[in-house]
């Protein structure tokens, strides 16, 4: 065989090898970055699991409401006045994504901003208070109780047990600013106890406003939180599809606005934002 067609058998066969050995290497580093993405997803799990706040938390809506911004600097605060934190939140144009609650012995905040930044929350609220321990004073009461009585006591009944608290965290994202900005509820008579029908449910007129976001439409016409708005333009406010309905219907425009404030009707004006 000339040394010519020799040389090209060699270098065939090396090419071959060559592309043997880059298809097991190619093929290794898959199964390595398979392999990573399961230990990821199970060591996200596990985390998950372990972390009481991640464990409980339930989503507020079906919206899957979180942060404008995608890489978003979370915070966190502690408090201990729950409603009057709902109220400054949702003036300060943020809306609650969801809620964990569970009780337990010690567990640090800290896991509850860990959860808040894996859902890209702009603001976690984290609450804790005392639960309930078997305590000394508790053991003598028993101790006590059983002597009154000539009775027995239980070995498990004087064992010292950890102190159990109530966690509770609220997770919040901020929205864009709104067309009017407001929170309302529909409110519900109370029965008139000399009523012949106390049983018919009977409703309040309007929509009762618990919130009014900072810096918004309706802010700026000084409609404020407790008024009760009752129409919008042509369109009476019966319940909340009808306020969003008006909205949508006006945006972008000047309307007048009927509402009560105590046990005067107050009538004004709204530039509502045109949505974008």
């Amino acid at each position: 065989m000339p040394p010519t067609t020799r040389s090209a058998i060699v270098n065939s066969s090396n090419s071959s090898q060559v592309l043997n050995n880059k298809k097991i290497i190619t093929a290794f580093l898959l199964l390595s970055l398979l392999s990573l993405g399961s230990l990821l997803v199970v060591t996200q799990s596990y985390a998950d699991e372990a972390n009481l706040y991640a464990k409980n938390y339930k989503e507020q809506n079906a919206f899957h409401l979180k942060s404008l911004s995608t890489n978003p600097d979370t915070k966190m605060l502690v408090s201990n006045h729950k409603d009057d934190d709902n109220i400054s939140m949702l003036e300060g144009g943020y809306d609650m994504m969801g809620s964990s609650g569970f009780d337990a012995t010690d567990v640090p905040a800290d896991l509850a901003l860990q959860h808040a930044k894996s859902i890209k929350a702009d603001t976690v609220l984290v609450y804790s208070k005392y639960g309930s321990a078997n305590t000394n004073s508790s053991k003598l009461e028993l101790i006590k109780e059983a002597a009154k009585k000539g009775g027995e006591i239980d070995a498990k009944d004087l064992v010292e047990e950890p102190t159990k608290y109530t966690y509770y965290a609220s997770y919040w994202a901020k929205l864009p600013m709104p067309l009017l900005g407001v929170h309302v509820i529909k409110l519900k008579k109370q029965a008139d106890p000399d009523d012949a029908d106390v049983a018919k449910p009977l409703e309040e007129k309007g929509l009762k406003i618990i919130a009014v976001i900072q810096e918004s439409p309706a802010a700026k016409a000084n409609i404020v939180k407790g008024d009760t708005l009752l129409k919008i333009g042509d369109v009476e406010l019966a319940k909340p599809d009808d306020l969003f309905a008006a909205v949508k219907r006006y945006q972008g425009q000047t309307v007048p606005v009927e509402l009560q404030r105590g046990n005067a009707e107050v009538k004004t004006t709204v530039a509502l934002n045109a949505s974008k």
